[in-house]
């Protein structure tokens, strides 16, 4: 019988906060590759921490065997890469320095200061299945959210663990990358005796190296079972048809603008590097756009652009809602028009208010709330907060709850003002599979109005919603 590398017993938390519904017990054995999986806020993250020792138990202490290198401390023989660790440093500031391309850019460090000093056959293998070479002498600043990912998870491989665990780790990446991860993992696993616990938000993500799976529901750890023998528990009433709060018809009847966004031989470049050149696009009113591109092929910062969080914008052919950029609009004006949601956005939103506060501040484009809202106002937020099914999360900080939670709050803060163009940049990042099915049902929903325009970007067609009218490849 295999020796369990990992195991806990009856465990209860010191902290009421973070403790589950009922005591852990948990154990890895030597060898076991383990997906744990589960819905949303079900607990998963809080197991992890468990595991790694990060919330002390109040009696049996988590008991970990990991034979000759014993002698290493607990955190060289297990390195955890969290939902926003895959995204890079927990900089606030990232997310703008990104756009505006500020001074502090030009002093960003570069992938190659990143990786300064690392050598050897294992660096040399990473660099190599994770294509970081060619990336080495951009700006870290002005890497796309795959591209972060990757760097995280090569970062995390160099340490040589004796287990990794990964929160959802294929989220970002594009299919080609989705694919090569899946076989560099399983490589180590066969080569370097690498033992993996992935924490899946889906059950049809499960890879095929994956021998045993624990779900998780209601903050309960179930049993933990062989791959062969899990059953998935996804799905939704096929009934389900999200009702949504009623629209503004007099604001609706004032939107006269056919033309929402058109580049006209649009080129964006930071120092030498093209992100793109020449590009033209144009986006009419009521269209349903799907922007398609591997990672580091410019689909944010087109988007950024869009948007108004990118300077570079004034100096090219851009126009937005009929009118030329540069000739006299403020940010503000075109930012009242949209409602957006992209990973750069979660990773950099640290404000740890009210979740109901952040939705509230969809409403006024700010990042926190500054501006106390009308009694109806308020009824608004809290009505798109029940359609996404997080109203009973209105008073818990937005810090607290499970990222695919966050991802939900996010959602609607960006539907919020029932805006004319919505821009959703990888929205189902994060999400089980019953949220994802829900989310594409309230965007086709939404965009069923005439004059609701959408842009949406993802790796992955069968994240695509059914309202989707035309495509554009990056």
């Amino acid at each position: 019988m295999n020796r369990n590398i990992i195991e806990i017993v009856g465990g209860v938390t010191r902290h009421p906060a973070y403790r589950m519904n009922k005591p852990i017990d948990f154990a890895l054995g030597e060898g076991e590759q383990l997906a744990i999986v589960g819905p949303n806020g079900s607990g998963k993250t809080m197991l992890v921490n468990t595991i790694i020792g990060r919330y002390p138990l109040l009696m049996n202490e988590v008991r970990y065997d990991f034979g000759k290198s014993n002698g290493r401390m607990v955190f060289e023989n297990i390195h955890y890469i969290a939902f926003r660790d895959s995204y890079g440093e927990h900089d606030p500031n990232y997310y703008y320095q990104q756009r505006w391309h500020s001074q502090d850019v030009e002093m960003s460090p570069t992938v190659k200061d990143l990786f300064d000093g690392a050598e050897g056959k294992l660096a040399e293998e990473l660099f190599r299945d994770f294509a970081i070479d060619g990336l080495m002498d951009k700006l870290m600043v002005m890497l796309s959210s795959g591209e972060l990912r990757r760097l995280q998870i090569v970062k995390a491989l160099m340490t040589a663990p004796k287990v990794l665990i990964m929160d959802n780790p294929f989220i970002g990446l594009d299919a080609e990358m989705h694919g090569q991860l899946q076989g560099l993992l399983q490589r180590l696993i066969d080569e370097r005796n690498l033992q993996l616990i992935l924490v899946l938000s889906r059950e049809d993500e499960i890879p095929d190296f994956i021998t045993h799976v624990l779900p998780i529901k209601d903050k309960v750890v179930g049993e933990k079972v062989e791959r062969v023998d899990f059953s998935p528990t996804y799905g939704l009433d096929s009934d389900l048809a999200p009702t949504l709060p009623a629209v503004d018809q007099e604001s609706e009847s004032k939107v006269t603008e056919e033309c929402i966004i058109d580049f006209r031989d649009v080129t964006l470049r930071y120092g030498e590097r093209i992100i793109f050149e020449k590009l033209n696009w144009t986006v009419c009113r009521g269209e349903r756009w799907a922007l398609h591109g591997r990672n580091g092929s410019g689909k944010s910062a087109l988007l950024a652009l869009v948007c108004a969080d990118n300077p570079q914008s004034y100096a090219c052919d851009i126009s937005l809602f009929g009118r030329r950029r540069g000739t006299g609009e403020s940010i503000w004006d075109i930012k009242k028009r949209i409602g957006y949601v992209s990973p750069e956005m979660h990773r950099a939103y640290l404000k740890d208010l009210p979740a109901i506060e952040i939705v509230v501040s969809g409403l006024h484009d700010s990042i926190g709330l500054y501006k106390r809202p009308r009694p109806e106002q308020m009824g608004v937020c809290l009505e798109w907060m029940r359609v996404f099914g997080i109203e009973e999360l209105a008073k818990r900080t937005f810090l607290t709850l499970s990222s695919g939670e966050q991802r939900l709050v996010l959602l609607a803060r960006a539907f919020v003002k029932s805006p004319e163009l919505l821009i959703l940049d990888e929205p189902l990042h994060g999400l089980d599979t019953q949220r994802r099915e829900l989310v594409r049902r309230i965007i086709n929903t939404y965009c069923a109005t005439p004059k609701r325009t959408l842009v949406m970007v993802t790796h992955y067609p069968d994240e695509l919603p059914s309202c989707i009218t035309h495509h554009k490849k990056l």
